[in-house]
């Protein structure tokens, strides 16, 4: 039982990239929707005389922010899942790789942190009337 339980959650395996794929899907939904309160948003836009042209101040705003807000993260989602799953995938096609040692959790953690490093560094160099790394 513990033999054939394994051979169905492999790493490598259909089912565990499928569910994998899902997961990362519903904990970005999950992430945007506890870290982001459209409602909040509206309100402080109305609070501070802010409009989005077209739309009415209160209720309209904020289903148009959750509207945006759903879409990019829809596209964020997928995007995460694509960079989560191309070493399984690489592992899976290419032959020689499939003891790939790198796993697509750990790139999305490790491009994080560089690129919060990058905008903390960016801070202090302006901070200081430096001009910066990237330009």
């Amino acid at each position: 039982f513990g033999g054939g339980l394994m051979r169905v959650f492999d790493t490598a395996g259909l089912l565990y990239s499928v569910i994998y794929f899902l997961l990362i899907l519903g904990f970005s939904y999950f992430y945007s929707t506890m870290q982001f309160n459209p409602i909040e948003v509206a309100n402080n836009l109305k609070k501070n005389g802010g409009f989005i042209p077209g739309f009415r101040p209160g209720k309209p705003t904020a289903d148009f922010i959750a509207r945006v807000i759903h879409k990019i993260t829809f596209f964020g989602a997928i995007y995460l899942a694509i960079v989560a799953l191309l070493p399984i995938i690489a592992g899976n096609t290419i032959s020689g790789a499939s003891a790939l040692g790198i796993g697509g959790t750990s790139v999305i953690i490790v491009v994080g942190v560089a690129l919060e490093t990058v905008q903390a560094l960016e801070a202090q160099m302006l901070m200081r009337h430096y001009k910066g790394f990237l330009e």
